[in-house]
């Protein structure tokens, strides 16, 4: 379909479902019209204004034959009585020498028609000036014959009680159609919520799965999508609970045996081996705990910014911060926190100003985070939210932890269904932007 068509077509399923129940019935209804006009309606007009024009050629050709007064009184009272026309001689008028000319209207041209083929004299046809009567004019050799034709027999109702069905029918079947859609349509928009809430970290124990066969199936499969998740995370928080305790009972042990050997040369370096393993292994389960069993709460992001800032100024980092407007939306409060922490922190092992901003764009609230450090390579921002993985030493590595940061960021901000973009600075480095629902 051409895109300057879709562009005019209605973007969600209730308008599209309308659309293809509305256009059959307009073309149906089109079409009929279309016949009615051309068979039906042209041709009763057509026969109702032969029958006029013959009944006053009769008339015509009577009076011609019986030019009396007398006569001529009772052929128009029996013509008017019988026939419903009202005739009246003008003997002293006498029509302009014109041509009559074809209107526009169908009654007037086929009234037209009608009169040329059956009175064949000179006539005038006004059909507008009056409202109840067609007034027809007709140059006899005695005078002007006057005659005044109702328009009901002219007109026939059956056009109206045909129009007035089209429509009637019409916005009966539109009506009907509207709510059944709406009927079918809001089971489809329920699932579509839920789907979204779900996606966004918040819970939906309300969803029930209801509507047509089809629309079932899609929610039952939603339900049982939902808690196979729920279930793989409960069974990683508690495997994760009893690999942190293996794992840290041992490195426990290992740092108090290294400390009774005293401050040897030959042990710093096993020292040092330990304390990487098990900032290795904190930062592991970090990432792979999430966000546990926090709950989604009303929560002002702003706080959250304010305190993260006061930390990093406490450790002698330069942080400005900048927010706009009232900035709480649902969140799982300590997940974001440590998430947008680690987007500060990378922020300011690299560079020596960090400017911070948050505001709410549409529907959504907008965090910059800003620095002025060497920035990324663009062909790699997309790798540094891999686990484990390390930009090159222009980047620090000595200090810049064991390339989880930015991994758990990212996945704590699309668990809100929100999203994370690096891109350069105005300041000259790397900014972070997030976008987090509202």
């Amino acid at each position: 379909m051409p895109l300057f068509i879709k562009q005019y077509l209605p973007h969600s399923l209730f308008g599209r479902a309308i659309i293809i129940l509305i256009t059959p019935l307009i073309v149906v209804q089109i079409v009929a019209a279309y016949v009615f006009y051309d068979r039906v309606w042209d041709t009763v007009t057509r026969r109702l204004s032969n029958a006029v024009a013959g009944e006053i050629a009769t008339v015509v050709q009577v009076i011609g034959r019986y030019p009396d007064s007398e006569s001529r009184h009772w052929i128009f009272a029996t013509a008017g009585s019988l026939n419903g026309l009202h005739f009246y001689l003008d003997e002293r008028a006498i029509l302009s020498n014109q041509h009559p000319g074809v209107g526009s209207g169908i009654l007037e041209r086929l009234l037209v028609n009608a009169l040329n083929e059956r009175v064949r004299r000179p006539y005038r046809l006004d059909v507008w000036s009056d409202d109840k009567d067609v007034q027809i004019d007709v140059q006899l050799p005695e005078g002007v014959l006057l005659v005044r034709v109702p328009r009901e027999r002219l007109f026939t109702t059956t056009t109206y009680v045909f129009v007035l069905w089209m429509v009637g029918s019409s916005l009966i079947l539109f009506a009907v159609a509207s709510a059944f859609m709406r009927n079918q349509v809001r089971p489809i928009e329920q699932l579509a919520a839920a789907a979204e809430q779900f996606g966004k970290g918040r819970d939906v124990p309300e969803f029930k799965p209801y509507g047509a066969t089809e629309v079932r199936r899609a929610a039952a499969a939603f339900v049982v999508m939902r808690e196979r998740i729920r279930r793989f995370i409960a069974q990683r928080t508690e495997m994760l609970a009893g690999v942190s305790h293996d794992l840290r009972t041992p490195l426990t042990r290992m740092k108090l045996e290294l400390a009774m050997l005293g401050d040897h040369s030959s042990v710093a370096g096993l020292k040092s081996d330990v304390a990487d393993m098990a900032r290795m292994v904190e930062s592991y389960l970090a990432f792979v705990r999430g966000e546990g069993e926090e709950q989604t709460e009303p929560t002002d992001l702003g706080g959250l910014l304010d305190d993260i800032a006061t930390a990093a100024r406490r450790d002698g980092n330069s942080v400005a911060l900048a927010t706009e407007g009232d900035l709480t939306l649902p969140l799982r409060p300590h997940a974001m926190k440590r998430s947008l922490n680690n987007l500060v922190i990378n922020a300011t092992r690299h560079a020596a100003q960090v400017a911070i901003s948050a505001a709410r764009r549409g529907r959504a609230v907008e965090v910059v985070i800003d620095d002025d450090g060497p920035g990324i390579p663009p062909e790699a921002r997309e790798d540094v939210f891999k686990p484990f993985f390390r930009l090159d030493p222009s980047r620090n590595p000595a200090t810049g932890g064991v390339g989880l940061g930015l991994t758990i960021a990212r996945d704590v901000v699309s668990s809100h269904g929100g999203s994370i973009q690096l891109d350069n600075s105005p300041m000259g480095g790397l900014r972070a932007r997030i976008k987090l629902p509202v």
